[in-house]
């Protein structure tokens, strides 16, 4: 019996050991595969065992593994190829949305490493759609910055970023491998407030998967990004291409409780009291007309 026998074998055992459980057994097939995959004894694009052998193992009907397996599928784990089987995907890098952050800042603190390498820096007369963001006249001079960011030491994003003149001037002579926000705060002196973010899906066009190391028309995750200082003034606009088999954003949002605050009567009560006043004086009504 080899090392991955052994291991379905013992997986086996354990849901064996838990036959008591109120939980399907899809589920509970589903959970031991996906701790399996996420400790690593499955390693990214490795192929799962066979419908055939998981039944074996598992002793289940195909329906029971299929239905597990389309769990796996649906929650990012493992995909199907035609014809070749099932297999395991990539992990995602996850950034938490709840605060203003660089990609170095969430992610160094998730224990990732992190870094970026400069394509370019330069001054150029600012695209429209720049300057209205930075809130300048048409075709000031602006200062673009273009870098790949790196995780794990593979590129994960396109970053081309645009800064006024009087903000981006001194860039030039720093390190820009790695987060700007920090610098713009502790070297620069600007503290930033807040950030308007929108994301689209698109496919990657030549120079991105070239620069990205993806097929082209493979999925990017498009980010527009402008971020404003702590007085509300634009400090820097731009455009992130994300690789979208690796990386993801959540968000954690919150119901505004006024939007639970019912917009007619306060209690069911009030309704009906005087709905009960109108049939009682209309059966008065009716007693009058008939004495």
């Amino acid at each position: 019996m080899n090392v991955r026998d052994k291991t379905l074998a013992k997986s086996n055992a354990a849901l064996s050991s838990n036959a008591a459980s109120p939980q399907p057994l899809y589920i509970q097939i589903k959970e031991v595969l996906k701790k399996q995959i996420l400790e690593g004894q499955y390693q990214p694009h490795e192929r799962l065992p066979s419908e055939n052998k998981l039944m074996q193992e598992f002793q289940v009907s195909r329906i029971t593994v299929r239905q597990a397996l389309r769990d796996l599928t649906a929650e990012g784990l493992i995909f199907s190829s035609q014809g070749k089987g099932t297999f395991v995907n990539k992990p995602k890098a996850v950034q938490d949305v709840h605060r203003l952050e660089g990609f170095g800042e969430a992610m160094t603190a998730k224990g990732y490493d992190t870094a970026a390498r400069l394509i370019s820096i330069k001054t150029i007369p600012g695209p429209r759609a720049v300057t209205e963001a930075l809130k300048l006249k048409n075709k000031s001079p602006v200062v673009e910055v273009k870098r790949v960011r790196l995780l794990n030491g593979e590129p994960i994003s396109i970053d081309t970023s645009y800064f006024p003149e009087s903000i981006g001037q001194h860039l030039y002579d720093r390190d820009l491998t790695g987060d700007i926000f920090p610098m713009l705060e502790q070297q620069l002196g600007t503290p930033l407030g807040s950030a308007d973010i929108r994301l689209e899906a698109r496919i990657a066009e030549s120079d991105i998967a070239e620069l990205l190391a993806i097929e082209v028309g493979n999925p990017v995750m498009w980010v527009q990004r402008l971020t404003l200082n702590t007085a509300g003034h634009p400090v820097d606009f731009e455009y992130l291409s994300i690789r979208g088999d690796a990386y993801q954003y959540h968000f954690t949002v919150e119901r505004h409780r006024d939007a639970l605050l019912p917009s007619g009567p306060s209690s069911p009560g009030d309704d009906a009291k005087p709905l009960a006043q109108n049939q009682h004086q209309h059966s008065e009504e009716v007693n009058d007309e008939s004495t």
